[in-house]
């Protein structure tokens, strides 16, 4: 998704006439129309005989958490700088698996838990930039940014709390989670962008650009294509793997940049390396829980 920093932080036109893409709530709303169009030609192609049974009060307060985490990290974005968000969101699969133990009463070996430890820890490390404390727009401790990251990851482990519970009760499938979680999020977004105004401002700084439009729609493309795996994920391994995977995703795209054009790499992000590996490897040795059959 790395339309959202240059979306948030870019500027179009010239001059003393620039202005900034300040639209998110419009933008994740194209992204979730998307989404749905996407999932439930997947439904029609690969699902058309599977019953959903799952209960829309359980899809709505998904789509409720899983668009506040969105929209929270985001607007975070306009108070911190891009490294600083994904340092913060690099820490998701913590708040899902807190979660997960309080509200489910879910059970996790503790070499999970050491696991999940040493994962966010050396993604964190990687990622991590002593030499941007204290740089422009930096000069508080803790903000409006560092607050709506907090608010964005407690609502990630509600959002993985209601996945969890439609796996264990509803057996749901991935293209239905993902159509409805979408359809849901697209009403509450289609009303708050209607009601606040920001569907005529957006309408009208497209007319002024239309060029994003292509972005935009590309962006949402994309954005179905890798929502559709995100989805299985959460539907085959559960919302804890999935928040893993997204993580270290970031970690490896990276680490991947560094090795092929041999960018510089501190000694800090090489000790994160290692935990990073260290973590995965003992997970997918030792971080198994034994499925149960749901009734």
């Amino acid at each position: 998704m790395c339309f959202y920093p240059h979306s948030t932080r870019g500027k179009y036109g010239e001059g003393a006439k620039q202005e900034k893409f300040r639209y998110v709530l419009s933008l994740v709303f194209i992204q979730c129309v998307i989404n749905a169009i996407f999932a439930k030609l997947m439904i029609q192609f690969f699902d058309a005989v599977k019953v959903d049974r799952t209960r829309n009060w359980l899809y709505a307060a998904c789509a409720l958490s899983y668009l506040g985490a969105m929209v929270s990290s985001n607007s975070a974005l306009q108070f911190v700088n891009y490294p600083t968000q994904v340092l913060g969101k690099s820490c998701k699969p913590i708040p899902v698996m807190l979660l997960g133990v309080t509200v489910l009463k879910k059970k996790y070996p503790l070499s999970k838990y050491f696991c999940v430890l040493l994962i966010v820890t050396g993604v964190a490390l990687f990622m991590y930039k002593p030499k941007n404390v204290g740089s422009v727009g930096d000069e508080h401790v803790f903000g409006y940014g560092e607050l709506l990251l907090l608010l964005s990851l407690t609502l990630d482990g509600l959002t993985g709390v209601s996945q969890d519970h439609m796996r264990a009760y509803y057996q749901t499938g991935s293209n239905h989670m993902m159509l409805n979680v979408n359809l849901w999020s697209t009403l509450f977004l289609g009303a708050g962008i209607f009601f606040t105004g920001e569907l005529w401002e957006f309408l009208s700084f497209t007319e002024r650009y239309p060029t994003i439009i292509y972005t935009i729609l590309l962006f949402g493309l994309t954005s179905a294509l890798g929502q559709t795996f995100i989805f299985m994920t959460v539907v085959y391994f559960g919302p804890l793997t999935c928040s893993i995977v997204t993580t270290t995703r970031k970690f490896f795209t990276i680490l991947a940049s560094v090795i092929l054009f041999a960018n510089p790499i501190s000694n800090l992000q090489w000790m994160g390396t290692i935990l990073v590996f260290l973590g995965l490897g003992l997970d997918a040795k030792f971080g198994k829980t034994s499925k149960k059959t749901s009734h």
